[in-house]
């Protein structure tokens, strides 16, 4: 009998209530991290489309036609080509761009992405 309680007093565990707190905050995280997913992948292919139009294009009318085009194909539209800061540095063409993104989390609360990028 001694045995027993000492087996139980050593005895280690997650209790319900810790299970659900840990269960909501793994929902949470799998929640944010699938509505952040779309943003990324959006913010790499605008990342991909100016490095491409930056390579392709001598002039900013070539360079924003070149964005435009990938643009089209990506599907993506928080970037469009007017928004695209074209400059030559040392006879390179350098493009820069910058935007933000919102994800509507619950009642007035948002999370805020804010990228800015510069070509190589």
């Amino acid at each position: 009998m001694f045995a027993s309680t000492t087996r139980r007093s050593r005895q280690r565990g997650l209790s319900f209530l810790g299970l659900v707190f840990f269960v909501a905050i793994g929902v949470g995280v799998v929640a944010v991290g699938a509505q952040s997913l779309p943003v990324f992948l959006e913010y790499q292919a605008i990342t991909k489309a100016a490095n491409k139009a930056a390579r392709e294009g001598n002039t900013v009318a070539e360079v924003r036609a070149s964005f435009d085009r990938s643009s089209a194909i990506d599907d993506f539209k928080s970037v469009k080509p007017e928004d695209l800061e074209v400059t030559k540095i040392n006879d390179r063409v350098v493009v820069r761009f910058e935007y933000s993104r919102e994800i509507h989390l619950a009642g007035p609360a948002y999370l805020t992405y804010r990228f800015k990028k510069q070509t190589p």
